[in-house]
């Protein structure tokens, strides 16, 4: 089953148009990568999967979302189903990573103690990364925060993952690590979509990829 459909879309930016006659579908549990250089269009192509940058035209459909019709308020509940994951972790550095878990949870609608302690020792144990619940952003290496963010993005069970160069801060060896965490959980049922330029981890670790060139993807 589909869980994304693009049909001859075109997507802008600032006004521009970055992609045109883009076609792309995702199914249930599959990996896909995006590659293509700085400003090609990669980034573009997730934001608009969760509404952040405008479709011009064609057919968008995301889980039961018409991406060229959907509503301001249906975005949050959008944005709930997509796990995101940012090459510079985003993480709040006066927090320990389970303030940091438990602050997206009760921001999302978690109210009950148990069951937010319950999911936060889930994605840590996921990622592996069960015993670091009490450190800082700033004490953790850069792969390990990375999982972390990783353990976020899951939180809300979401259907997809879309991961913009997250590997893009890391050393080969540890790079290497994340990529085959990520192709784990497509394994357990979610969707994944990595952004990357980084062809060595394509070939490593092959799926699916589609290359930007020149406003399209191929």
């Amino acid at each position: 089953m589909n869980i994304i459909e693009y049909r001859d879309v075109d997507i802008s930016h600032k006004e521009l148009v970055v992609l045109k006659n883009v076609d792309f579908t995702v199914s249930d549990g599959e990996f896909i990568y995006l590659c293509g250089k700085t400003g090609s269009g990669k980034s573009s192509l997730l934001k608009s999967l969760y509404a952040e940058v405008p479709i011009l035209s064609g057919e968008a459909r995301i889980f039961d979302y018409n991406l060229m019709k959907i509503k301001h308020r249906d975005i949050p509940l959008l944005r709930r189903k997509i796990g995101i994951v940012f090459q510079d972790f985003q993480l709040l550095h006066d927090r320990s990573v389970t303030q940091n878990l438990e602050f997206v949870l009760k921001a999302t609608g978690w109210k009950d103690r148990c069951k937010i302690e319950e999911q936060i020792d889930f994605v840590l144990t996921t990622v592996g990364m069960p015993q670091k619940g009490y450190k800082r952003p700033h004490q953790l290496s850069g792969g390990e925060q990375q999982r972390i963010v990783i353990a976020r993005a899951l939180l809300n069970s979401p259907q997809l993952i879309v991961a913009d160069e997250p590997t893009g801060n890391l050393d080969p060896n540890t790079a290497q690590e994340l990529v085959a965490l990520l192709h784990e959980i497509a394994k357990g049922g979610t969707s994944v979509i990595m952004a990357t330029h980084n062809m060595g981890i394509t070939e490593k670790f092959p799926a699916k990829t589609f290359r930007f060139e020149n406003e399209h993807i191929i």
